[in-house]
């Protein structure tokens, strides 16, 4: 053998060790991200066919851009957005180099004393967060148009929310996006939603909730009229959407009482959080919140979304759907 043979070889045999030990590492901290979330499945076959598949499709599509990329990330209440969120950020920042963060829409909801002088303007039920109204949506669109002309030149702070404690953290505590950020994911359940086009649809309540504490309709119209403008201002940043579709809504309260057990588990000290973990009777008042815009995106999103992944009904993705 020659020496620019032997060199060749060796050259090919280094990369193939390189790559070896990348998909090693990548592959022990993708395990370590599924046991914190108490995650029991395999995720081999999801590993290769969805996660690495969407994660290519950003990094191809980041590098014909050539600026920051905003992804939407959305799916009904337990569908595992965080989850997903972060095995994406692990595969984008390990396998493709790209530096990424991944923000829940929760995050920057308003705070609980804003909430609360909204509520009394207009409907108590505004002091529950969740719906749209409840989040800072023109904080995320001061920073998104900074992301977008390039001009992230300092790190940047975004809120963080604790929702045992229905207020924001301390700012010490916040989400810090550093300069020349590759990939913003943007999680969130009404992330893309669109609003009722027809009056008649949001006169109609769907649930006692509606019927019971929003009898004149002020509530849900104030909701419909913010996923008209501030939302829809918002969304328009959006680069990519992905869309993870719950088998129906039913779902949605099973799954929604899991993460809330996920959440009891996961504080340090239980008993100084107990109190402010939702019970099954709470659960289920709190998802009818929610009900008139999952439905709705149950069926807008298989057809607007730029991905969707059908969730199975033992809470897997099952595959990808371009549209």
């Amino acid at each position: 053998m020659g020496s620019g043979q032997a060199r060749v070889t060796r050259a090919f045999f280094k990369d193939k060790l390189k790559f070896f030990l990348m998909k090693e590492s990548l592959n022990h901290k993708l395990n370590k991200l599924k046991n914190s979330f108490f995650i029991k499945e395999n995720l081999n076959k999801n590993f290769k066919n969805i996660y690495l598949k969407i994660a290519e499709l950003i990094f191809l599509k980041k590098t014909s851009s050539g600026k920051p990329l905003i992804i939407g990330l959305a799916g009904g209440q337990g569908s595992g957005k965080t989850t997903f969120a972060q095995f994406l950020k692990l595969i984008l920042e390990n396998r493709y180099n790209l530096k990424t963060i991944s923000v829940s829409i929760d995050d920057v909801y308003k705070t609980k004393n804003v909430r609360i002088k909204i509520s009394k303007k207009i409907n108590k039920l505004f002091l529950t967060r969740g719906v749209p109204g409840t989040h800072d949506v023109n904080f995320l669109i001061k920073f998104f148009k900074v992301l977008k002309d390039n001009n992230l030149s300092k790190s940047f702070l975004i809120p963080k929310f604790d929702k045992s404690i229905d207020d924001r953290l301390p700012k010490n505590k916040w989400h810090c996006v550093e300069k020349k950020l590759d990939v913003f994911i943007l999680e969130g359940w009404c992330v893309g939603a669109r609003p009722e086009e027809s009056n008649l649809n949001l006169k109609k309540p769907i649930n006692k909730l509606e019927a019971i504490e929003d009898k004149n309709c002020k509530w849900r119209s104030k909701v419909n009229q913010h996923l008209k403008n501030d939302y829809k201002k918002l969304f328009s940043f959006i680069n990519l959407m992905i869309y993870l579709e719950v088998p129906n809504f039913n779902k949605v309260l099973t799954w929604r009482g899991l993460q809330e057990k996920k959440l009891a588990y996961s504080r340090k000290n239980i008993s100084k959080y107990k109190n402010k973990i939702m019970s099954e009777s709470e659960i289920k008042r709190f998802i009818m919140f929610y009900e008139r815009i999952t439905k709705k995106m149950l069926i807008d999103m298989p057809k607007f979304a730029d991905i969707i992944v059908p969730i199975s009904s033992n809470h897997q993705p099952k595959k990808i759907i371009l549209n």
